[in-house]
């Protein structure tokens, strides 16, 4: 069945979200016209408003409504201590654990040449910058472990030596409450190579 112009306009314009298919996209819509016109009419105001005010932190370039973020701003984390992700919602992941003080530095994706994503698209030049302030005497490394996550972190870690700057990388390995019979063998691989001294 075919909808009103404007009804097809507002389901395909749903399918740009992650994970939303056509059936998706067609329940949102009409769910928003059918029982929440008031909710669409504020979603709708919400998303003009983000769209119009949030932009990059000009130093880590997290989202934020101001030029530096709350984070970045702030004169009680350890400036010489960088984190660099590959997203801002690994910021968040490691700001639950409540377990890292210093500054964060956000890739915003990952090296990737065959899908034209190179050192100019996750910001290498403005990284490159914070390391000549001379600032930072370490940075840690918590891209993904995927082969395009690891061939970034190779990246970070040669264009951190000139500067010689302490290169770490999250340890990865066997998660807590597993059991090893679980483990994928990848996974128990890296543990092995990774142990530490107890």
């Amino acid at each position: 069945m075919r909808f009103s112009p404007l009804l097809e306009q507002l389901i395909e314009a749903f399918r740009c979200l992650p994970g939303v298919g056509p059936k998706s996209a067609q329940r949102m819509a009409l769910q928003l016209l059918t029982r929440g016109r008031e909710n669409g009419k504020r979603l709708a105001q919400c998303l003009h408003e983000a769209m119009q005010h949030i932009k990059h932190c000009e130093s880590c370039r997290i989202f934020s409504e101001s030029t530096l973020c709350e984070i970045c701003a702030s004169q009680h984390r350890d400036a010489s201590l960088l984190c660099i992700v590959e997203n801002p919602i690994d910021v968040t992941a490691i700001e639950q654990t409540s377990s890292f003080r210093g500054k964060y530095f956000i890739l915003l994706g990952h090296l990737s040449p065959l899908d034209g994503i190179g050192p100019e698209e996750i910001g290498i030049a403005q990284l490159k910058q914070r390391f000549e302030q001379k600032e930072i005497k370490e940075i840690i490394i918590a891209t993904n472990p995927t082969v395009e996550g690891e061939a970034t972190a190779h990246y970070i870690a040669q264009l951190a030596k000139p500067f010689v700057i302490k290169v770490t990388r999250i340890a990865r390995g066997v998660s807590l409450g597993s059991e090893l019979e679980y483990i994928d063998p990848n996974t128990l691989a890296h543990a092995l190579v990774g142990r530490e001294v107890i």
